[in-house]
């Protein structure tokens, strides 16, 4: 498994992205954004596992760098969302395409029931890696304990 995730991570940014020295730990916060949309700095540090210290820091860095931005929530004029800028995306969608790809290419020739299987089997994976007050959201979110 540390390989696995190894390798997903060493894919090297694209280049519109690379004069950014964006790291592996932005991979992870952009694959948030891509695939669940436009988050809160806290929604982002309880599926991250972090600190909203940590994530508002690294969203500063980000919007400083033009690749990240935040903008009032339509819904409450009081929170920000946290999303990737447009002209951003393509490449950042390039950067995660890899992983895509692979998974894409690993659970295809499964059907339903054996995909089924490898996605609890990875869910009860990062359960008992959790610790004991940790838990998992109804949308499968992680809440660190505490």
């Amino acid at each position: 498994m540390p390989r696995l995730v190894g390798r997903a991570k060493s894919t090297p940014p694209p280049a519109e992205l690379a004069a950014l020295d964006l790291a592996p730990r932005h991979l992870t916060l952009f694959a948030l954004l891509v695939f669940d949309g436009p988050q809160t700095v806290s929604e982002l540090a309880g599926r991250l596992g972090v600190a909203p210290t940590t994530v508002s820091l690294l969203v500063g860095d980000l919007s400083r760098k033009g690749v990240l931005e935040r903008r009032p929530d339509e819904r409450d004029r009081r929170r920000r969302i946290v999303d990737i800028v447009p002209a951003s995306r393509p490449a950042i969608e390039e950067w995660l395409s890899p992983s895509a790809r692979a998974w894409r290419a690993a659970l295809d020739p499964l059907d339903p029931r054996q995909r089924r299987l490898v996605v609890e089997t990875l869910k009860r994976f990062e359960s008992q890696l959790a610790g004991p007050l940790d838990r998992v959201d109804d949308e499968d979110r992680f809440i660190p304990s505490g």
